[in-house]
């Protein structure tokens, strides 16, 4: 078995490794990217029929790499954020126009951001593209070695870098030695479409109840993307309700805002808990995506904190790329991208943690200052001002990676 040799393998062909692969392809490297499951089979769990909240800076991110063109007419805006608390007074609004925006950001359909980064992927000459295909061992060294079966024949590649985006069980990481720590949240996120009788007028509704937050988030034709949270004993049992007992259990944990809830659409249950890698690089491997971090979903950052992932990751090798000694896997070029996420990463996974934690104290003491701090939030233009600045892709630190700001890497 002959191995050829590439600059960069990407290791999972998902939401965040595909986007890395469409970021890569200008830029003039050897990449193979590596999936198991087709992007557009019923059997893709990146791809599937939920929708992703998407940033204003995962949106000019993905402008930026032509991925945008082809799921803007599929997109829902969100005019407006509305977060309250089941049983309280206190609420917090916040609207684009007020902060100048078009938009807080955009749902959109993950089956239409796979076809239409895999439709870059096809396209591009520098990419070879092993799908499916699972990767049977990794040998690291100067150049890692990756095993490779397809069709029931092995192939081995050797790479400078590789990158860990296969998921939150990601067997490159742990090929590399990096645990990972994890906190089971003992809650399921039941997943689903719902018709309200209002139409929701482009607003993302985030309420914080007892058992968990629910979300709804605007989709095109007046439906909704419905995430209910629940603990997994309930979620057990809210699977096998009827559709009428779980509208109405909707219903009465969100209120009538919208009107009443008329059709829900099919439910898919997801177990929540909060995964970090203990490290963001290791040897020649760069982890990213949710190899790295899985979030709660309660305020939509996961996709959009791993595509900064992306967007550094793909800049760094950018600009290293021309140096007569490039290496994709040098370690000054992995330290540094470790230093470059550092401050984001923590900021984001804090914050979420955070937001779960806070609601979840039954203490009424606490409860009354969750409701005073909404209350606050509300009344304060200056706190507003600093989550539309974090929707346009700040993060954490003091750099905001090129493709972000809608600068091409090539």
């Amino acid at each position: 078995m002959t191995a050829h040799r590439i600059d960069v393998a990407i290791v999972g062909g998902g939401m965040v490794g595909a986007s890395l692969a469409v970021a890569l392809a200008p830029l003039g490297l050897k990449v193979a990217l590596i999936e198991a499951v087709a992007h557009d089979s019923a059997a893709q769990p990146s791809f599937d029929e939920r929708t992703t909240a998407i940033s204003n800076g995962s949106r000019r991110i993905l402008e930026t790499l032509d991925v945008w063109p082809a799921v803007a007419s599929l997109a829902t805006p969100i005019r407006k954020i509305h977060v309250s608390e089941q049983g309280r007074f206190g609420l917090a609004r916040i609207d684009a126009a007020e902060q100048g925006l078009a938009a807080m950001g955009y749902v959109v359909p993950n089956r239409a951001l796979g076809a239409a980064s895999w439709s870059l992927i096809k396209d591009a000459g520098n990419i070879e593209v092993y799908c499916p295909a699972e990767v049977k061992g990794i040998a690291p060294g100067d150049w890692v070695t990756l095993d490779i079966s397809r069709d029931g024949a092995s192939t081995a590649i050797e790479a400078r870098l590789v990158v860990a985006a296969d998921g939150a069980r990601s067997a490159v990481r742990s090929a590399f030695g990096v645990d990972l720590d994890e906190r089971d949240y003992e809650q399921t996120a039941v997943i689903t479409t719902v018709l309200p009788q209002r139409f929701h007028e482009h607003v993302a509704y985030e309420r914080f109840t007892a058992s968990g937050p629910l979300a709804l988030l605007p989709l095109e034709g007046g439906r909704c993307t419905l995430v209910l949270t629940l603990s997994s004993e309930s979620a057990n049992a809210a699977m096998a309700w009827s559709d009428g007992e779980f509208l109405a259990e909707v219903q009465r944990r969100f209120g009538f805002r919208l009107g009443r809830f008329l059709k829900v659409g099919r439910r898919v249950p997801y177990p929540l808990a909060l995964t970090r890698s203990e490290r963001t690089s290791a040897g020649r491997c760069v982890i990213i995506g949710n190899a790295a971090q899985g979030l709660h979903p309660v305020a939509g950052m996961g996709f959009n904190l791993g595509l900064r992932d992306v967007a550094s990751l793909a800049e760094l090798l950018a600009e290293r790329r021309h140096d007569p000694d490039f290496d994709a896997g040098a370690p000054k070029l992995l330290a540094d991208y470790d230093a470059w996420r550092r401050a984001d990463r923590r900021g984001v996974i804090a914050f979420t943690d955070g937001l779960v934690r806070l609601f979840a104290n039954p203490l009424s003491l606490v409860r009354g200052l969750r409701n005073a701090g909404l209350l606050a939030f509300d009344l304060l233009p200056p706190a507003k001002a600093a989550l539309s600045r974090l929707s346009t892709g700040a993060g954490g630190g003091s750099r905001v990676p090129k493709l972000s700001r809608g600068v091409a890497l090539s």
